[in-house]
């Protein structure tokens, strides 16, 4: 947004947010330098004094657009009023257990307008990510193996094909269930992205289940036939542009989360807290340090969604997760459809009752 900052105005967290510390010695050069160019997108907020009331309404007339005006007595502030229109991005580069691929559109429609780096902590399949395709990004994950993988295909996006091609030759040209065991039997005994790649489009339902106590994938062999490593190059290409301007890091969440800095935007989808343990990498979590990285996120000025248990099942448990009164400001509940897990685990039966939702919890 085109906005000049007026005198004794600061600019806020966001790319054309004006903070004002003396609304009514700058509302005419507020309404000179802001004119009719404020997005409708955004509302303005006064936040110095409900003494201001009568200059801010003044601006609202005098700025003919549809704005929507809230008082909360702390100073004038522009901040999004909805979430925007973001264009799907359905093409899957891994299968994995969690992958918001279907509606990350959704979630990033609720992330501010403007921001400095986006922070993904729990990279996964990269979902978000990708959806976003973020100009400067740092994304990070506790799974070695699925780091390599995206390392590998932000520096070297045709090692990733040939990775690829090589098993799938093999899969192709022999007994797919030998090769498959073959190649996961590699992973097991040495853990690395190029097996791993493989194994998360080969295996059954999409679902890679690491046993926890040491990593082990059990995952059997799917029914499918892997997707023609043509298909799959230009799926390699698609995503290598659209993660250019991100740096993929093997670490803790909270070392993540901790690297980032006032007008940074962390995105977390962390595994879920009732799933079973086989699962997300074998990963051990703890919602508690989470909740408490976030709230220094929040008091340093970061911007912070979090995906969590909406009306999700795990098994027959409906899972319900207790969080701070007062860490987020918002709340939404994005529709994730038809659980992969609860497909996997119930072998075709109706899931008719097991569509589940995500609370999409927002600090700001």
């Amino acid at each position: 947004m085109p906005l000049a900052a007026p005198l004794n105005a600061s600019v806020g967290p966001l790319t054309g947010c004006l903070i004002f510390s003396n609304l009514s010695s700058d509302i005419d050069v507020l309404t000179q330098d802001v004119g009719y160019s404020l997005d409708p997108e955004y509302k303005i907020r006064d936040i110095s004094s409900l003494n201001h009331q009568k200059e801010a309404l003044h601006l609202v007339s005098t700025i003919e657009t549809d704005l929507q005006l809230t008082l909360d007595g702390r100073g004038l502030e522009l901040v999004p009023s909805q979430s925007r229109q973001i264009a799907p991005f359905k093409t899957q580069l891994l299968k994995w257990i969690g992958s918001k691929q279907r509606f990350a559109h959704e979630i990033v429609s609720y992330f501010p307008s403007t921001f400095r780096t986006y922070i993904e902590p729990f990279v996964g399949s990269g979902a978000v990510l990708g959806t976003l395709a973020p100009q400067n990004a740092l994304a990070s994950d506790t799974l070695k193996p699925l780091i390599e993988i995206w390392e590998t295909l932000a520096e070297k996006p045709q090692e990733v094909k040939q990775w690829y091609l090589q098993r799938w030759e093999s899969f192709t040209s022999g007994d797919p269930i030998q090769v498959f065991e073959k190649i996961k039997a590699a992973y097991n005994s040495n853990p690395n992205g190029a097996d791993l790649l493989f194994l998360s489009r080969s295996c059954y339902g999409g679902v890679i289940r690491f046993r926890q106590q040491d990593g082990y994938i059990s995952t059997p062999c799917g029914v499918h036939k892997p997707m023609h490593p043509q298909s799959f190059y230009k799926r390699v290409d698609l995503w290598h542009a659209r993660i250019k301007g991100t740096i993929f890091s093997h670490r803790d969440f909270e070392s993540a989360m901790g690297s980032a800095k006032p007008g940074d935007m962390v995105y977390c989808d962390p595994p879920y807290a009732h799933s079973q343990t086989i699962l997300y990498g074998a990963q051990e979590f703890d919602l508690q340090r989470l909740l408490n990285a976030i709230a220094l996120c929040k008091e340093r000025g970061v911007y912070v969604a979090l995906s969590i248990d909406g009306t999700k099942r795990s098994g027959q448990l409906l899972c319900k997760v207790t969080i701070p009164p007062d860490l987020f400001e918002r709340e939404v509940i994005v529709n994730c459809g038809q659980s992969m897990l609860r497909r996997f685990q119930m072998s075709g039966e109706t899931l008719e009752n097991e569509v589940i939702s995500d609370r999409l919890l927002l600090t700001y």
